[in-house]
């Protein structure tokens, strides 16, 4: 029966998360531009871990306190006093394999934060690049599932909702889905899908990456499927591969 199924809700802006019970409840941060992208990228790339932080001035420190590499993005660029950014493609394996990446941004690490601090039994990070990883846990797990869009500084944006749209066009059979957030996002999806790098100009952020920065490339495999398919999952302060 439906009502034995696991439900699953999409929460459009971490201003909206406080709406929704995550106890024994999967949250999926997504920020594909490009946070959780970097995340699933630096881990196939075969890094130790990701430490998820807040403040650049935290990123530092526990950094340098545990020999790891410090990076993060403010507003797309590089912040301030880090060296690295916010790029999946600035980790090759030759750099990043067996280190630990303490990692800040703009959107996405606030979010994986309040998940945390709002009682989630457990988070996972989703994007298009390990899409398929991502369906699979959650299907598997059996549990009650919140997509949890990192959004723009709070407001909605169409990157995040149209991964949460994949999500849910591939495991609704596995869910009840009484949630109008998470049917405009499949709907979204299911239109653009057999183009998605041909829709992303008529996103915002897809402007402000490309127009002031140049990043293309990362565009291009922040909406590729399944290019690095790993499951991180936040266990003891880490982002580690499941």
């Amino acid at each position: 029966m439906s009502s034995e199924k696991p439900t699953l809700f999409t929460c459009v802006s971490p201003a909206l998360l406080h709406l929704y019970d995550l106890k024994n409840t999967v949250v999926v941060v997504i920020d594909v531009f490009r946070a959780t992208s970097t995340i699933a990228s630096v881990l196939h790339q075969g890094a130790k871990e990701i430490i998820p932080v807040d403040t650049v001035p935290g990123a530092i420190e526990i950094s340098e306190k545990i020999g790891g590499i410090a990076a993060g993005e403010r507003d797309g660029k590089i912040a301030d006093g880090l060296s690295h950014g916010n790029s999946p493609l600035e980790y090759p394996r030759s750099f990043i394999e067996g280190e630990t990446l303490v990692l800040t941004t703009t959107n996405g690490t606030k979010l994986l934060h309040m998940a945390l601090n709002n009682g989630a039994e457990s988070i996972i990070t989703g994007s298009f690049p390990n899409l398929s990883a991502v369906c699979k846990y959650l299907i598997e797990s059996g549990k009650n599932v919140v997509l949890g869009c990192a959004g723009w500084k709070d407001r909605f944006n169409l990157e995040d909702t149209l991964f949460a749209g994949a999500v849910a066009s591939r495991i609704k059979e596995h869910f009840t889905i009484h949630c109008d957030s998470t049917l405009a996002a499949q709907l979204l999806y299911e239109q653009h899908k057999s183009d998605l790098i041909g829709f992303a100009p008529n996103i915002t952020h897809y402007h402000r990456l490309v127009a002031r920065f140049g990043l293309i490339e990362d565009i291009r495999f922040c909406l590729t499927e399944d290019c690095a398919p790993v499951l991180p999952y936040y266990t003891n302060g880490k982002l580690i591969a499941k």
